[in-house]
């Protein structure tokens, strides 16, 4: 019993609160943490939270560069829709929306209008590339436009539209439009007579100028034909933004296609659609 009680006290661990009481140093008191540094020490679990945090990150900015460029499309869609008074669509091209608004550096901008009309011109269809916009202006101008291209059709039937509401001499009088080609002339004709004119670039516009007038010269002089056309040309002409100068005019069949550009050109400040000052701004890019 001796020898048994004196093995039992050999082999009985300490009192709490004595030395020795416990795991001998430098063994993990708890399962969970030494998992947690193992995993930690294993070079495949850190390259799946590296993967994991860059896929969150990235899912991110997938998700802000989504909404922010259907954001910047819709708005400047709706003014471009405001100002032609027709459907349209916008692009921002390839690079990412978020590093233009970062940079203040505008590439590849496309433009499309539905071709119904543009303001008064029924059956006008405009077609326009922007690119190197910078907006790092100064106290006159918010930025420069690099160069803008836009070929700007305009159909046989449209102009007849356009003539019959627009040009109060000729309202009425004319019924039908036919393009030719083959001498760049545009005829309107009607019951008693017909116009010829034929498109041209005059001080960077596309104006009509008259050729011909048959059995209209009681009715309509030719002067005053002319003066009507250069009325309703200029009208749709006069509030191009950017300094936009008409470079050349072709007729085809049944379309005027003209193009125009600017390039370098500075954007003033509060006067997106006219040129002036902040009271004149154009309602229409109000919220750009």
């Amino acid at each position: 019993m001796r020898v048994h009680d004196k093995g039992m006290e050999e082999h009985s661990p300490p009192p709490p609160g004595q030395p020795g009481y416990g795991p001998p140093p430098g063994t993990s008191t708890s399962k969970g943490s030494g998992l947690s540094r193992h995993r930690l020490r294993n070079p495949l679990s850190i390259v799946l939270i590296a993967v994991i945090v860059i896929g969150v990150v990235a899912a991110g900015l997938l998700a802000s560069e989504l909404y922010v460029r259907h954001r910047a499309e819709s708005v400047v869609a709706a003014a471009i829709e405001c100002v032609v008074q027709d459907n349209a669509s916008v692009s921002f091209g390839a690079t990412p929306i978020l590093l233009q608004l970062a940079t203040g550096h505008y590439r590849n901008i496309s433009i499309h209008t539905a071709g119904n009309r543009i303001g008064s011109a029924r059956g006008m269809k405009a077609d326009v590339r922007i690119d190197d916009v910078r907006l790092d202006g100064d106290a006159d101008a918010r930025g420069t436009v690099g160069a803008l291209d836009a070929i700007i059709t305009w159909s046989a039937d449209g102009i007849r539209q356009s003539i019959q509401e627009a040009i109060s001499p000729l309202r009425g009088l004319v019924t039908g439009v036919q393009a030719n080609p083959d001498d760049g002339t545009i005829k309107l004709q009607g019951n008693l007579g017909s116009v010829t004119t034929k498109p041209q670039v005059t001080d960077g516009r596309v104006a009509l100028q008259v050729v011909d007038v048959t059995g209209l010269g009681l009715l309509l002089p030719g002067e005053m034909v002319q003066s009507a056309l250069d009325a309703f040309t200029t009208h749709l002409t006069e509030n191009f933004p950017l300094d936009i100068h008409a470079d050349s005019v072709q007729v085809t069949d049944d379309v005027v296609t003209a193009h125009y550009s600017a390039r370098n050109t500075p954007i003033q400040r509060g006067s997106q659609g006219n040129h002036g000052d902040n009271n004149n701004q154009d309602p229409c890019f109000a919220h750009l």
